[in-house]
């Protein structure tokens, strides 16, 4: 049987970020779409870590622009289109931090689409999840 991680939060979050780009446009900077979107997690007092670094063994590197009550990573994009590698960027955030979904929301696009990625190392062992 499958089921939705987080459904309640996620949707909040999405809801959010199309809040965010309906106010400022496809046109702006991943930083400031990073900060408009810390102002209305501020005012829903969802708890979040801005730019927190995930860490595996001591290995440094992966940055996520936001984890969201240290269960949802949210990247933020502002280009043309995610590629594959955007992706893959995902599943290391996840498999590093040892979480089960992340969002990856490309503001540049006109019609706000967030992916809702999974860590594929935990539901690949897992085939009921």
């Amino acid at each position: 049987m499958f089921r939705i991680l987080y459904p309640k939060l996620s949707y909040e979050l999405t809801g959010l970020c199309f809040k965010v780009h309906n106010n400022l446009g496809r046109f702006c900077s991943e930083r400031q779409y990073a900060d408009a979107l810390e102002v209305v997690l501020k005012e829903k007092q969802i708890t979040y870590q801005r730019e927190f670094e995930l860490n595996i063994e001591g290995i440094k590197g992966n940055r996520v622009d936001f984890l969201i009550n240290g269960q949802i990573v949210v990247d933020l994009k502002a280009k043309k289109f995610i590629t594959k590698e955007d992706y893959y960027q995902m599943q290391r955030y996840l498999q590093c931090g040892k979480l089960e979904l992340g969002l990856i929301v490309n503001f540049r696009n006109v019609y706000l689409k967030p992916k809702r990625i999974l860590n594929t190392k935990i539901y690949s062992n897992n085939s009921d999840a």
